[in-house]
């Protein structure tokens, strides 16, 4: 997932307009409806018809009329308006019973595929608009919130990806640097209050504050570590809680080795304190996660003096 997915796989205003213009021209009210595979647009209502445009999965389409086995349709693709004939195959619309399912389902195999080193490609980008529609079709769904969440966070580690390999993801301030667009996870947060999904957007939207690099220095570490410490106590039930508070307690441990280096006694003690208490925290609140093996692994390193930041080669 090297290719940064950008707004335009949501359907434009202007696009909308053009929807609701096409719909006006026939009988009946367009019935917008999503594919849940790769469909050929044709001229004319037969397979021998010359081929106006290969629809993928997740893109969403306007049926305006149907004829047997085919439909009229209406879409947008990221170059151009589209209109022609479509097997009617594959289309699920917002009436149908099992819907939601159906659309998580596909939008789950093609996010599986796009995980295979020889997958489909494209498939992430199907899967970030399958979850979409999920959300945007069935807002009543049980299955909303989780799609919402997961179409949002697989554009946030595309973006993430483009940022992080740019010369200035190694500064250190995070402002120095590009942002990751927040855009998709403030929506989760707030069509989906209060849920453990809103609890993981938010959680992602610390990627924008963290530095680049610390260069050694305390700044960040500092600053950081009460990031972290401030979400687990703002969201103790959320999945990310028992993470929020180890990231917390490895700062503070790092912060150890950092202030021994400038010769700091007083503050390698206050580290070395907070970093276990931290760490008891993560055992005692959440005695069943796999961060509680962590943390008892770097309580350990602490103890022993063990340097968590730089070299710990002594």
């Amino acid at each position: 997932m090297s290719r940064r997915i950008r707004a335009r796989w949501l359907l434009p205003p202007a696009v909308a307009l053009l929807l609701g213009a096409a719909a006006a021209a026939q009988t009946a009210p367009a019935e917008r409806c999503v594919l849940i595979r790769e469909a050929y647009v044709y001229l004319n209502p037969e397979t021998g018809s010359t081929k106006v445009a290969t629809m993928e999965r997740g893109r969403e389409v306007a049926i305006l009329a149907k004829s047997h086995e085919w439909v009229q349709v209406f879409a947008m693709t990221p170059q151009r308006q589209v209109s022609g004939w479509m097997l009617d195959k594959g289309i699920v619309r917002p009436t149908d019973p099992q819907g939601d399912r159906i659309l998580f389902g596909e939008a789950a195999d093609s996010e599986a595929e796009a995980s295979r080193p020889q997958g489909r490609k494209d498939a992430a980008q199907d899967a970030l608009r399958l979850y979409y529609r999920v959300a945007e079709y069935f807002p009543n769904s049980p299955l909303a919130a989780e799609a919402a969440y997961r179409s949002a966070d697989i554009r946030w580690q595309v973006d993430k990806h483009d940022v992080m390999t740019r010369a200035s993801a190694h500064a250190q301030k995070p402002g120095d640097r590009g942002q990751i667009d927040e855009d998709a996870m403030r929506d989760v947060i707030k069509k989906f209050p209060h849920t453990p999904q809103a609890d993981l957007a938010t959680y992602a939207l610390i990627d924008n504050k963290l530095c680049g690099d610390w260069l050694a220095q305390a700044v960040c570490p500092e600053r950081e570590a009460g990031i972290y410490e401030k979400y687990a106590a703002e969201h103790p039930q959320s999945p990310k809680a028992a993470e929020a508070l180890y990231n917390a307690a490895w700062r503070q441990a790092a912060l150890i080795d950092i202030y021994r280096t400038a010769e700091e006694p007083k503050k390698v003690e206050e580290a070395r304190a907070k970093a276990l208490a931290l760490c008891q925290r993560v055992t005692t609140q959440y005695p069943q996660s796999e961060w509680t093996l962590r943390a008892t692994r770097l309580a350990y390193l602490v103890q022993q003096g063990i340097a968590v930041y730089g070299s710990g080669v002594e």
